[in-house]
């Protein structure tokens, strides 16, 4: 067997189990009609139960006033500002990410990682469209930045994009320099 088939066999194995790690997360949340149904069948008179919610993970407050005490002191530290936008991204507080996000890359505009960061929260606030135009700024700074091409794919394998504003996605290969 080539080592080419190998790797091949390999990237596609992880590509699977990253499709199917968030198709399971996107159908998380909805509800399976076919097993509500039985339920509902046995007991018309019932009042319908109100779905439950995930609730997003609690803000570390404790964190986040830290953050802005280091912030106060060094205005000017472009990570402290991208840590900030990480503990609100992680709380789902999407806007004072993009907020945190932007503030760091005014101060460090050279930052993929944070460019991405900006992108994904672009992404949660359904603000498709900046979401792609940040990922090529992001890919513009680094081609071959893992993580932006990776949201990059997520984000046009799961949002429509009309057909006036195409996306390039470059081609990839399995061998590096192939």
């Amino acid at each position: 067997m080539k080592a080419e088939s190998v790797a091949f066999a390999v990237a596609g194995m992880c590509f699977g189990i990253i499709l199917g790690w968030l198709l399971a997360t996107q159908d998380a949340n909805r509800p399976n009609p076919f097993l509500s149904a039985p339920a509902t069948a046995t007991a018309p008179a019932a009042a319908p139960a109100a779905p439950t919610q995930r609730q997003p993970p609690p803000l570390d407050e404790a964190r986040v006033k830290a953050l802005q005490a280091a912030i106060d002191k060094d205005p000017k530290n472009a990570g402290n500002f991208a840590q900030l936008g990480n503990l609100y991204f992680d709380a789902e507080q999407y806007p004072s990410a993009i907020d945190s996000y932007q503030r760091s890359l005014k101060l460090d505009p050279n930052n993929p990682d944070v460019s991405t960061d900006l992108g994904v929260s672009y992404y949660y606030t359904n603000r498709t469209d900046e979401a792609l135009t940040q990922f090529e700024h992001s890919l513009k700074m680094n081609p071959n930045h893992t993580k932006t091409l990776l949201n990059k794919g997520i984000v046009l394998a799961f949002e429509p994009i009309p057909a006036a504003q195409p996306h390039s996605v470059p081609p990839t290969c399995v061998r590096p320099g192939a």
